[in-house]
């Protein structure tokens, strides 16, 4: 008997122009999609459809804003896990990730989130730290397991792969992880209710 797929949601946490995420996290996708153990969702916080001027995380927005911020809500609602595709902006994650976000937090208790990050020398991998306590703080399980591009734009060829094969033993590696801790959370989740 095989096993239902994990619903995985994969968030681009850039909204900036001519921004690099969408390369990524199609690649990324492709690679999950692939694999026959996920149901992907792209989440583009930048889609024409979803919210990209969320107010300041703590306002007191009106309904008509409220209404726009819940287009997000249902698809992180139903994801069983989650993949951040973050660049590194000044040491760390972007406004737009921080307040999508802040703007959810049942969405992400007891569910595992992996990290495929992108940028400079550093490859994004300051932007992951910082996002590990914010997740953390959220009852969210971080897999220990990235995938990280340094110097993302000549790191992909013009199909939109990665010219390093290394890219995608990391990639499964790391949605190994994060199909057993979606699984392994999903059972405990149905047994009994998260004490957080």
């Amino acid at each position: 008997m095989s096993e239902a797929p994990v619903r995985v949601a994969v968030i681009v946490g850039s909204v900036r122009e001519g921004r690099f995420g969408p390369v990524v996290a199609a690649w990324l996708a492709g690679v999950a999609g692939e694999s026959g153990g996920f149901e992907v969702d792209v989440v583009d916080l930048a889609e024409p459809d979803l919210p990209l001027a969320m107010p300041a995380f703590g306002s007191a927005p009106a309904p008509s804003v409220v209404a726009e911020i819940g287009k997000v809500t249902p698809r992180l609602a139903a994801a069983d896990a989650f993949v951040v595709v973050t660049p590194e902006y000044n040491h760390s994650y972007p406004a737009s990730l921080k307040n999508a976000i802040d703007w959810h937090r049942d969405e992400w208790r007891a569910k595992p989130v992996a990290f495929v990050s992108y940028g400079g020398i550093s490859g994004g991998l300051r932007a992951v730290e910082h996002l590990r306590a914010v997740f953390a703080e959220l009852h969210a399980v971080t897999i220990r397991e990235t995938v990280s591009f340094h110097g993302a734009h000549t790191r992909f060829g013009p199909d939109g792969t990665p010219t390093d094969e290394a890219a995608g033993v990391a990639a499964k590696a790391m949605l190994d992880q994060l199909g057993w801790w979606a699984r392994s959370l999903t059972q405990a989740r149905a047994a009994r209710p998260y004490p957080g």
